[in-house]
């Protein structure tokens, strides 16, 4: 559109509007001169492991998160089998699921999120995966930890429940719970993280999972063996001690988050509350304002394909990024 690049704000993709942690950025660069050597997964593993308690042997790494759910329907479906996941949910799932050959079961959502007795009842004998993103992307909506683990105690052993975190760093650490600790009880459980998110690296792709070393050994066989590189793995390491820079995106977040809807609020648009690094917003023609958002050099995300024509999709910048999107906004309308 001939818009100078520099005055353009991208707040599509939930990108972490502080970008890098420091320590990864200098761990990125010290590792350039190794970038000659094929890359060694053993001490993001290790890290992985101390931090969340589990064993090496329940880790699996992956090129970004994605990947990982990608393996985990390589792995678990096939022509013949189904996979059941929630309308409005990540569009990754329904992509694995039928690039697997597998069959995709859509449960209609409830409050625009996850409606966990509707996606019990919904298991076939022919189901082996069901997927949950919590929060989910790209509405928002929460599913609280009692309620994910009683879904898991119902059900059945032989079906996989792919939990799906990638935005659990910005709940509340008063709701937040560590389920990687349900594994012990629930080994049909696989949980995805990602790296892209609070700590800034969606470029280099790096997350993990947790699963027990039955399904982690099986995610391994498939895995391809260098899918996450050098610069990742080291910038993963720091990011992981990076707690201050963690700490600093999740206040960050907060702010901006309550910035936004209160522009939005103003505007008399409404929105559902979200729980991860974006809000989802209603207007009576998505496309047109989207249009002319772009036009005022500022990027969301329409989410027509997730069968939401009339909602936008905004990630929580800084706070001047923000203020520009919310008077960008104002004009559009």
């Amino acid at each position: 559109m001939g818009l100078p690049v520099e005055k353009i704000v991208k707040l599509a993709s939930n990108e972490n509007p502080l970008g890098m942690s420091p320590k990864a950025q200098k761990a990125v660069e010290r590792e350039l001169s190794g970038i000659a050597r094929y890359p060694d997964q053993f001490e993001l593993i290790q890290a992985v492991s101390s931090v969340s308690g589990l064993g090496m042997a329940q880790i699996v790494l992956g090129n970004g998160s994605n990947d990982l759910l990608d393996l985990i329907a390589r792995v678990f479906l096939a022509q013949g089998r189904s996979a059941v996941f929630a309308q409005y949910a990540f569009a990754v799932y329904p992509l694995a699921t039928l690039s697997a050959g597998g069959e995709l079961i859509t449960v209609p959502a409830k409050n625009y999120g996850h409606d966990l007795d509707a996606m019990l009842a919904a298991i076939r004998p022919d189901t082996r995966i069901v997927w949950i993103a919590n929060p989910n992307n790209p509405t928002g909506t929460f599913l609280l930890y009692a309620e994910v683990r009683a879904f898991m105690a119902k059900v059945p052993a032989d079906v996989i429940v792919v939990l799906d975190e990638a935005y659990n760093d910005y709940i509340p650490p008063a709701e937040r719970q560590d389920a990687g600790q349900w594994i012990k009880d629930f080994p049909n459980l696989v949980i995805t993280r990602t790296f892209s998110k609070i700590y800034g690296l969606a470029g280099l792709r790096v997350g993990y999972a947790l699963a027990a070393p039955e399904i982690a050994d099986l995610m391994n066989r498939v895995r391809q063996p260098f899918n996450v590189n050098n610069l990742a793995l080291a910038a993963a390491i720091a990011g992981l001690d990076d707690h201050v820079f963690v700490a600093e995106s999740y206040e960050l977040n907060r702010r901006g988050m309550e910035q936004i809807i209160a522009g939005l609020k103003r505007l008399g648009l409404e929105h559902i509350p979200s729980h991860g690094n974006f809000v989802t917003f209603k207007l009576e023609n998505a496309a047109a304002v989207n249009q002319k958002l772009l036009q005022q050099g500022v990027i969301v995300r329409p989410i027509a394909g997730y069968g939401l024509p009339d909602w936008l999709r905004v990630t929580i910048g800084t706070e001047p990024e923000n203020a520009i999107f919310l008077q960008a906004l104002a004009k559009a309308l």
